[in-house]
């Protein structure tokens, strides 16, 4: 343990009204897990409404209807000002203090987009245009492909690639590396010369289906059209180019992005009893991508943070500190809504005791993921015994998200929660995120583990130690 967590774990026990000269680290820690279980009724009593009382699958039935009404919700689109709307009216309903903070997002559209493989064999190729894509000319790009399997494979062959389709058949190793290909494909095949760019799509699993995502142009670099293409696309154009056959492809895409418009990050609370100016945030996305439903990434993670809110509300709790909602927009564009967020609040980072956000899916839950002080986690492991009537006291180390990143990196602690998320990928920005994906059990799990931490955090005499 650190000198700094030693002093941390110290101070709170003085404040608590012990003698400077008495006190002990193993004494304050006793004193945490003594102040923490005296909350296991209030948890049981969270766990029992959420999982077996009136608020059993709830949050199920609310994300259905908001799916089922709403539909996909891309940044900038109709679908998605309706969802805020939406959202807005039903926590208001639900008597929260409810608000819509303004923020500019950007504004990219599809349109129709096609491809066809017309050599060695025709063949219809199942694309999803990427994010912030050019469109092609009205006539399509028609030209032979040059498949390879890795950045590095592409600079081994840079003189094949000048005037050709660039069709990436990188193998899925794990989303965080797999990712770059999306990203950073289209630029890396200009520099070559390539006049457009396939994908393959980030997902270890496929039934011939695309995956969308946000993929980011190089300042100074040529803009060309870029695609994802689907697993079974890319391999049998890898084997096709194994057997040195020529492939010609037709790519045609009526992308465009248009001028940033406004939109809102959708805020919700109830406010503390004590420190109302001292928050806890527990967050997911309210946008989606285009396709699908936006069920899983990140409906499920927007409803159980609404949820967790109800929950306490109806069990007539209310907490020292003020327990805030926030439902992120344009995530899927780099976390945009929560950039200006960050902007916006950072003047109160002090104020912040503990940032959470769910967008890894709403599956069974595994237990909670932390990004804090050793002293800080010495609380955060007591919180999380708490949740042993659902079988998820596991805490881990390094909580993460998109949205929360900033706050986490000026020093406030983050939580995120893990679930068994081994499908995840395999819906992830395609048509199959539906409402299909989602099971009401494990959303009623994931409600209940997110309201006793945000709860608990947010009553406990002091503030997470720094």
């Amino acid at each position: 343990m650190k000198a700094t967590d030693e002093y941390q774990i110290l101070h709170h026990c003085i404040r608590k009204g012990q003698g400077v000269f008495t006190v002990t680290l193993t004494t304050c820690a006793s004193n945490i897990a003594e102040e923490v279980a005296e909350y296991a009724d209030v948890a049981k009593s969270i766990i029992e409404l959420a999982v077996f009382g009136a608020a059993q699958n709830r949050s199920y039935s609310r994300l259905a209807d908001f799916t089922d009404t709403i539909g996909s919700r891309v940044s900038g689109s109709q679908n998605l000002d309706m969802a805020i709307k939406y959202m807005f009216n039903a926590m208001r309903k639900d008597s929260l203090d409810v608000h819509l903070e303004p923020v500019k997002i950007p504004h990219w559209v599809r349109g129709k987009e096609s491809a066809e493989m017309i050599a060695p064999r025709n063949k219809s190729l199942a694309i999803l245009g990427l994010g912030s894509s050019v469109g092609t000319p009205p006539e399509g790009i028609e030209a032979e492909v040059l498949v390879v399997q890795s950045f590095d494979e592409l600079k081994r062959r840079a003189s094949e690639a000048t005037g050709k389709i660039v069709v990436f058949n990188q193998p899925f190793v794990g989303y965080g590396e797999t990712v770059a290909y999306r990203a950073y494909g289209a630029s890396e095949a200009v520099k070559l010369g390539a006049v457009a760019t396939l994908i393959r799509s980030v997902t270890p699993f496929s039934i011939n289906s695309p995956h969308t995502g946000w993929q980011d142009y190089q300042d100074g670099v040529k803009r060309i059209p870029t695609a994802c293409i689907t697993m079974e696309d890319a391999e049998m154009m890898w084997r096709m180019a194994q057997r040195k056959q020529k492939i010609v492809v037709r790519l045609k895409m009526d992308a465009k992005t248009f001028p940033n418009v406004d939109s809102f990050n959708t805020v919700a609370e109830i406010r503390g009893w004590q420190h109302p100016e001292q928050v806890v945030l527990l967050s997911g996305h309210l946008d989606s991508w285009d396709v699908g439903q936006g069920a899983m990434d990140d409906g499920g993670g927007a409803m159980i943070s609404w949820e967790a809110l109800s929950l306490i509300k109806d069990l007539g709790l209310r907490p020292r500190r003020t327990l805030r909602t926030v439902l992120w927009t344009a995530e899927e564009q780099g976390g945009v809504g929560a950039q200006q967020y960050f902007n916006l609040h950072k003047v109160n980072v002090s104020n912040f005791d503990l940032v959470m956000e769910s967008d890894m899916g709403t599956f069974a839950p595994v237990g909670l993921q932390f990004t804090g002080s050793r002293a800080a986690q010495k609380v955060m492991e007591e919180v999380v015994k708490l949740l042993a009537p659902i079988n998820t006291t596991k805490l881990e180390m390094n909580g993460e998200g998109t949205d929360i990143s900033l706050w986490m990196q000026a020093g406030v602690p983050g939580a995120s929660l893990h679930v068994a998320d081994s499908r995840y990928f395999w819906f992830h920005h395609s048509e199959g995120d539906t409402m299909t994906v989602q099971n009401p059990r494990d959303m009623d799990l994931c409600s209940a583990l997110w309201a006793v931490v945000a709860y608990v955090v947010a009553d406990l005499q002091d503030m997470l130690p720094r």
